[in-house]
């Protein structure tokens, strides 16, 4: 006999098995406390399984998608943001954490995902222009679906709720119509109908010069509309384009839930945070 005892220890399966309350802390939004409560671990073991995991980076590639929304939220003060890509089955392809959406960065950003495979038929977008003009330089070919309900949502505060003008109201009534569109010949009645207004008020709104909020929101409701024509409606060719951004605004509302429970990471542990969200959080 050698005299000798030996304890064999894996670390790695050890780390997996506790790996379950680091998923918790970020899928639920969790607090430490609740945690502690729930496992039986002491709050220190629980701080340490969240800074282990923090510390690892989440598995990377993503399967290359066709028909994509794409958006950006501010997280705190208009201080700290994100920018996510997802699919039209909601799902989320890639998202990064403090990103602005202006066209370098986003350019950047575009141009890592292509080298990644990402070669998108469509993507449907809020109408900043830097978004746009972003995916036009990687994406040539790209179709662009502006997000219906953002039209809709800014020409009608553009509008007013109650507008006295008649060429307020008119514009006012085609806005609410935007949304149920479904069909090619709604659309084609739509066109005729928003072509009768500008021949009738929107030429004059045009040559009018700008003066007072009310008659320049009308104004700026009007030239929204009109650049927004050729970005509207190619949902109707292909069904498989989202013709909103809704999907993502309710990811950005879950996220921006859960991150409040966390606010106080620091800023390296922060952007680990998101790289994980994102990550486990598809939906």
């Amino acid at each position: 006999m050698c005299m000798r005892s030996f304890c064999w220890s894996n670390p790695a399966n050890k780390n997996l098995r506790e790996r379950v309350w680091f998923v918790r802390w970020i899928v639920e939004g969790y607090t430490v406390r609740q945690l502690a409560k729930q496992s039986g671990h002491s709050r220190g073991k629980i701080q340490q399984i969240i800074q282990y995991w923090l510390t690892q980076e989440p598995p990377q590639g993503f399967i290359p998608h066709q028909y994509l929304v794409m958006d950006g939220s501010f997280l705190e003060r208009r201080m700290y943001s994100v920018f996510a890509v997802m699919n039209g089955d909601h799902r989320i392809v890639d998202g990064k954490y403090q990103i602005r959406e202006e066209y370098r960065q986003l350019t950047h950003y575009f141009q890592y995902l292509e080298s990644a495979g990402l070669c998108p038929t469509s993507a449907t977008v809020d109408g900043n222009p830097a978004i746009t003009r972003a995916l036009r330089g990687v994406w040539p070919k790209i179709i662009i679906q502006r997000c219906l309900v953002h039209v809709q949502r800014q020409g009608l505060q553009w509008c007013r709720r109650n507008p006295k003008r008649t060429d307020a109201k008119k514009l006012r009534q085609l806005l609410l119509c935007l949304t149920g569109i479904h069909t090619i010949s709604q659309r084609n009645i739509f066109l005729r109908q928003l072509q009768d207004w500008e021949r009738r008020y929107g030429l004059k709104l045009a040559c009018l010069p700008p003066k007072g909020w009310v008659l320049t929101d009308v104004q700026r409701a009007r030239s929204m509309v009109i650049h927004a024509l050729p970005q509207l409606f190619p949902y109707l060719q292909d069904n498989r384009i989202p013709r909103t951004t809704n999907s993502i605004e309710g990811y950005f509302s879950r996220l921006k839930l859960r991150y409040r429970q966390h606010r106080g990471l620091s800023r390296q542990r922060r952007a680990q945070y998101f790289k994980w969200y994102f990550h486990l959080v598809q939906r």
